[in-house]
């Protein structure tokens, strides 16, 4: 017997960073904003198909440098084993510049001058990391250098030796083999016979080749694509696909028939082509799930040209991809849109299935408030330049209890607590920031009305926390206009990527029930609002929790959870409290702040304590509510 694989998929080759164009519709030359995505087709592709179930792992080079860390840092948050990835210290990663002009333009240039990933030697070729592989990926743009070239077919050959599979991606880009002009990154084909006789080479070890039609004629040597598929059938007897684009694709497992409708079609599927780049990595990812695991041609090829279909309608490469789940319901869903990217419910899974991070259990220490730290300034006398000090004070509390674990959190803010969330993007923990004007209602945005520019300045792992003071008996008016805002402030976060925490606070404005907290959830989601986390009021009563959660279960599956506030509560109060809602698995912890920090913020701001005896004293109120919320865990 076989023993099973450590890895279904290791790929090798490209990986860069993607600067994609952020305005559509333009040149190169009149871009103004960039977005940052790891790329290179071979760690898309492993992307893709780690996001679809298969235990990828990548064979490259990156610098040693803050782009090489990223690339590392987003494989790893991806699944995508990172054993394989070397970092240069000589050469920097490289860097790729990419432009949606029109449907059938998207320029692209090229920094790989001298790049970490084209100085990949044979020796980096990890045999175990091979040899653990069900199949290995190796992309045409590779062997256009001698050092990878040989690199590439080292990896090949252990494959072949330990009953893996070999998966040959033509990937062509004659710029990169010096044949179109540096800005000419988007031209597809130059016929080239020492480019065929080089990638020919490779073929007696494939089981498997892919590429478009322009891809074809380069590796068979003919613009004729039947007669380039019987010149590259005469080398290999691997399955060979053909990409057709928005025609799906054709596969051939045997002999080339006259005509490429003869072959095993897989239709495509009818969706508007946004952004073709990034769609045949994509396609190769669905392509795989497949094939790999056994699945009949014609399933592979619907999951490979589905997964196009998704990729074509947005906006970048890798961070496209699709997830299992998002595949599922694509295919599920014969009455998608043709404007695929206005998918709402299908935009959402992809949203929810690609964030980074678990949280079971997240327990936060609340230091965003800003007017509450006013009065106490203004009480004690003391001036409102401490106050960054202090919260400065609150995180080294939090680590000091924390340890560096990631279930633990901070609340902070950009006008007084800035330092702190600077410094805190060295830690694991978990950051809030909030977004609202303090006190305001109807509620308005921090940092002026458009909050979409406000949220572009703040790091994309800064959870946007919303406080909104909200009953479902408002007036009217009120409501309506407490709803638009909410609803730019959620498309906003969408358009930014960031995960947004909404905090309800319903006791201000009227009697609450049972059923006041489910009710304006259920509202919330009612008009499209769908936020990763609910920040509510602590309730003794466990039939409010028990709505709550049948609540979000109905309506987001997805939702990270809920966390308890603490409205200033004695402790005892909210420990009381913790006995109910820590049975409710939609319920993770909570995040608490003047029960915690008001006594000790007025000690230290008075100068009757010292930093490390506020800090104590931080860490010692944060520990009593964290012990006696696992015990409530516990006791659940």
């Amino acid at each position: 017997m076989v023993a099973e694989k450590q890895f279904d998929l290791v790929a090798i080759g490209r990986s860069c960073i993607d600067l994609y164009g952020e305005q559509v519709g333009g040149r190169l030359e009149d871009m103004r904003s960039f977005a940052k995505y790891v790329g290179g087709s071979p760690t898309n592709t492993a992307i893709g198909a780690a996001r679809l179930g298969l235990r990828s792992a990548l064979l490259t080079r990156v610098g040693a440098d803050h782009f090489g860390r990223y690339i590392r840092e987003q494989l790893t948050r991806e699944g995508v084993d990172v054993r394989g990835v070397g970092e240069d210290p000589e050469r920097l990663t490289a860097l790729v510049f990419l432009g949606i002009r029109d449907p059938d333009n998207f320029p692209l240039i090229f920094y790989r001058e001298d790049c970490a990933d084209m100085a990949l030697q044979p020796a980096d070729v990890d045999e175990d990391l091979v040899a653990a592989a069900g199949a290995v990926l190796v992309n045409g743009t590779h062997l256009s250098r001698g050092n990878v070239f040989d690199a590439s077919l080292r990896a090949c050959t252990i494959a072949r030796a330990n009953g893996g599979k070999v998966v040959f991606d033509i990937d062509y880009r004659p710029v990169l083999w010096g044949l179109a002009p540096k800005d000419m990154g988007e031209d597809r084909f130059v016929a080239d016979a020492a480019v065929t006789a080089r990638l020919q080479q490779v073929l007696p070890l494939c089981d498997l080749v892919v590429g478009t039609e322009e891809e074809i004629h380069i590796l068979g040597g003919s613009t004729d694509t039947i007669a380039a598929l019987r010149a590259i059938r005469a080398t290999t007897p691997a399955l060979l696909v053909c990409k057709r684009g928005p025609q799906g694709c054709v596969a051939f497992p045997g002999a080339i028939p006259s005509r490429l409708d003869d072959g095993v079609v897989g239709e495509g599927f009818a969706v508007e082509a946004f952004n073709v780049l990034g769609a045949g990595d994509a396609f190769m990812a669905g392509f795989l799930r497949g094939w790999l695991r056994d699945e009949p041609l014609a399933t592979a090829c619907a999951w490979g040209n589905a997964c196009g279909a998704i990729v074509v309608s947005r906006h970048g490469c890798s961070p496209a991809m699709p997830t299992r789940a998002e595949l599922d319901q694509f295919l599920a869903n014969t009455q998608r849109p043709f404007r695929l990217r206005e998918d709402a419910a299908l935009a959402h899974v992809h949203w929810a299935t690609t964030r980074a991070g678990s949280w079971p259990r997240l327990t936060v220490l609340a230091m965003d408030h800003r007017s509450q730290f006013e009065a106490l300034c203004a009480s004690t006398g003391a001036s409102l330049e401490k106050l960054p000090a202090f919260k400065a004070l609150a995180l080294r509390a939090v680590d000091r209890l924390a340890g560096g674990d990631p279930g633990f959190g901070v609340l902070l803010d950009g006008r007084y607590g800035m330092r702190a969330l600077e410094v805190a993007a060295d830690f694991p923990y978990w950051i809030g920031r909030p977004i609202e004007l303090p006190g305001s209602c109807p509620l308005e945005f921090e940092g002026g009305p458009d909050v979409a520019a406000e949220l572009m300045s703040w790091p994309r792992n800064h959870v946007v926390k919303c406080l909104v003071f909200y009953h479902p008996d408002d007036p009217a008016a009120l409501r309506e206009r407490q709803e638009r805002q909410l609803l730019r402030l959620f498309d906003a976060t969408r358009a930014t990527g960031h995960e947004l925490l909404l905090e309800i606070i319903a006791s201000r404005a009227g009697v609450v029930g049972d059923d006041t907290a489910a009710r304006v959830i259920q509202r919330c989601y009612d008009i499209g609002i769908k936020p990763d986390w609910w920040k509510l009021e602590p309730s003794d009563s466990a039939q409010a929790w028990h709505s709550i959660e049948d609540t979000i279960n109905r309506n987001d599956p997805y939702c990270r959870g809920v966390v308890l506030l603490g409205l200033s509560a004695p402790e005892e109060t909210l420990v009381a409290s913790f006995q109910v809602a820590a049975r409710m698995p939609v319920v993770k912890g909570f995040a608490v702040g003047r029960t915690i920090f008001a006594d000790t913020a007025e000690r230290w701001l008075r100068g009757d304590i010292d930093d490390e005896a506020a800090i104590a004293e931080l860490a010692r109120r944060f520990g009593v509510l964290v012990d006696a919320w696992a015990a409530a865990s516990r006791a659940g």
